[in-house]
């Protein structure tokens, strides 16, 4: 009978046992699947930022989906043993400013607002930048990077041409139209709810697939209705520095460009402009619309009395700055010609300036001159046909220009459009570092 008992306990702690190891099995596969795909987890965190604006609802998701995704990068590097950060000559100026932007922080009231754009502005796109370098290691993860790319590009299109021939019902979701959300509700704005973060993110995601197609990863005959209903999209915003930036950009790929490709792509890009504005001027509605915003002088004035006011705030503290966001503050005593209790600055350059004084505005210098360089780094052989091959380098100046052209007239402070820029820029120093590894080999 003991050895029955025996037996039978045996038996009891064996099953415990199984069902014990099961339970833990069971509850660890959620996380064991965060660690399998961490470029899913990057897809779905930039996703999630197209819907990240203060004013949008479940705007938060966007934390939630970043959080995941830093959990599950830096649990597999754990898991592998890999180092967690891969800090490039870009990761410098990065810390520097992050630091400089916290500092000054200390002594001033940081509401949710503040946070939100600090992690739009700095905190988020740095990490970003240094995130994609462990969650982008294989081609198939660039051709679902670049499939994922298309079809952003193909909602956000269809919803600018929506808004611009008037076919509300079919823009999803609704908060685009609610004029009590964001700015510019008159605009294609699409769910950035601002006509710039719309038109800078049309016009990189439009260049990306562009180069998709040229290299044969995205030709067909819906990547070119795309590529064609771009122009019109970009005309929608009704914003005339994202016009300028498109013209650029199409310019630069003209003469920068050497596959005939992408010139005659570039081209037909003109060709359909031209039409499309035709057509717009031809539409009695539309093109009073479009006539009265390009003749449109209050913008204009309004930004020259807010940059002479920064220009001032910035001699009475040169080195020390006013602190992250403070400017609209304290912008209204210094612009005479309008009376209103807070003011934007609507230049990324001048509020680096004003904020952060000269020493910050250095390191965003040398930020941008870092990312600059990445472009001019040689391609690994085994990457030549390869998302980030020498096509992509050459393209990468024109997405800077971009970005620069319209960081002058607004303040960068879109998850998506710094999202997607610094992604790209860690892509390129993830690449960098393996060519330099094969070179010393």
């Amino acid at each position: 009978m003991t050895r029955a008992l025996a037996l039978t306990q045996t038996r009891f702690h064996g099953l415990a046992s199984g069902f014990v190891a099961a339970a833990i099995e069971t509850c660890l596969r959620p996380l064991q699947t965060l660690l399998a795909c961490p470029a899913f987890l990057f897809l779905l965190a930039l996703t999630a930022m197209l819907f990240s604006h203060p004013d949008a609802p479940f705007h938060k998701v966007n934390r939630v989906t970043f959080a995941i995704l830093t959990v599950g990068v830096l649990g597999r590097a754990i898991v592998l043993k890999q180092a967690m950060f891969r800090l490039d000559r870009a990761s410098r100026p990065m810390i520097a400013l992050t630091v400089v932007v916290l500092v000054s922080l200390i002594g001033h009231q940081s509401d949710d607002a503040t946070w939100a754009l600090l992690t739009a502005k700095y905190l988020f796109p740095f990490a970003l930048f240094h995130l994609v370098q462990s969650a982008f290691l294989e081609e198939k993860w660039f051709r679902r990077f670049e499939l994922s790319l298309l079809a952003v590009l193909a909602y956000l299109s269809f919803t600018s041409i929506a808004f611009l021939i008037g076919a509300h019902s079919l823009i999803f979701p609704k908060f685009i139209l609610n004029p009590d959300l964001g700015i510019q509700a008159d605009r294609a704005r699409g769910p950035f709810l601002q006509a710039v973060a719309n038109g800078v993110s049309l016009n990189i995601l439009g260049i990306l697939v562009l180069h998709g197609y040229w290299r044969g990863s995205l030709r067909s005959m819906k990547a070119l209705v795309l590529l064609a209903s771009v122009p019109i999209a970009i005309l929608a915003t009704m914003t005339r520095a994202v016009w300028i930036a498109f013209a650029v950009s199409v310019i630069a790929l003209l003469f920068l460009s050497r596959s005939l490709k992408a010139q005659i792509a570039a081209l037909v890009c003109v060709a359909i402009s031209a039409f499309a504005l035709g057509v717009v001027m031809n539409t009695t509605q539309l093109g009073v619309t479009l006539g009265d915003r390009a003749e449109e002088s209050s913008p204009v004035e309004y930004r020259e009395a807010v940059y002479r006011g920064g220009w001032q705030m910035f001699l009475e503290r040169p080195w020390i700055g006013w602190g992250f966001h403070q400017m609209p503050e304290y912008l209204p005593k210094y612009v005479r010609e309008f009376h209103d209790g807070v003011l934007y600055p609507h230049n990324t350059y001048l509020e680096v300036l004003v904020e952060n004084g000269l020493p910050g505005f250095s390191l965003y210098a040398w930020l941008m001159w870092e990312m600059w360089r990445l472009g001019r780094s040689r391609v690994p052989a085994d990457e030549q046909k390869g998302f980030l091959d020498a096509q992509f380098h050459r393209l990468w100046p024109i997405l800077l220009a971009v970005y620069w052209i319209n960081a002058a007239v607004v303040v960068m402070s879109y998850h998506f459009v710094n999202g997607i820029l610094f992604s790209l820029a860690g892509m390129l120093a993830a690449q960098r570092r393996r060519a330099e590894g094969v070179a010393r080999c």
